[in-house]
């Protein structure tokens, strides 16, 4: 049986007992981890419905990938830029496929024995007093601000006329 999965943002086609190398997922060696987001699943030509299904599997090593090196360049104006970059990865051993989703259960009311041996319900949460909404000064500030006029703005100065420059007419 196969399924496809996605996390990190990739989509992975697994099978039970595959290793896939994941972007890092939160968890040391030895922890178990669930994948809910199942795209595809089935055997052969048969596909599943993937509705409440999941794909669980066991963290074998947390690590990092190889390094990336970034190198910009733009020729003749030296100018050179080196980087590098080494992604986290996680690599997955696939336990299994199918695993229904597991609802939540309901919360049951809490009831804890005191030392007595008696039970004792939990208090009520207390709410916090209703604020009183502050008084509507909004209608007052709207019928002053109707009532001043728009300021005006000073006439725009207008540019002095050109002196005309007097050239010499001796060539006329």
């Amino acid at each position: 049986m196969f399924a496809v999965v996605r996390t990190g943002g990739k989509q992975y086609r697994v099978a039970e007992g595959d290793v896939i190398t994941v972007e890092k997922i939160a968890g040391e060696a030895g922890d178990s981890v669930s994948f809910d987001d199942v795209l595809m699943a089935g055997e052969g030509a048969d596909l599943k419905d993937t509705k409440g299904l999941t794909v669980s599997g066991e963290i074998v090593e947390q690590g990092k990938g190889e390094k990336v090196v970034i190198f910009k360049k733009k020729r003749r104006h030296n100018y050179r830029r080196k980087n590098g970059h080494r992604q986290m990865l996680t690599q997955i051993k696939i336990t299994g496929i199918g695993g229904a989703k597991k609802k939540a259960a309901p919360k049951k009311a809490a009831a804890a024995k005191t030392e007595d041996g008696e039970t004792a319900k939990a208090a009520p949460a207390k709410k916090a007093p209703a604020k009183k909404a502050p008084a509507k000064k909004t209608a007052a500030k709207t019928t002053t601000a109707a009532k001043k006029a728009p300021a005006k703005k000073a006439p725009a100065k207008k540019a002095a006329p050109k002196a005309e420059t007097k050239t010499d007419d001796k060539d006329a």
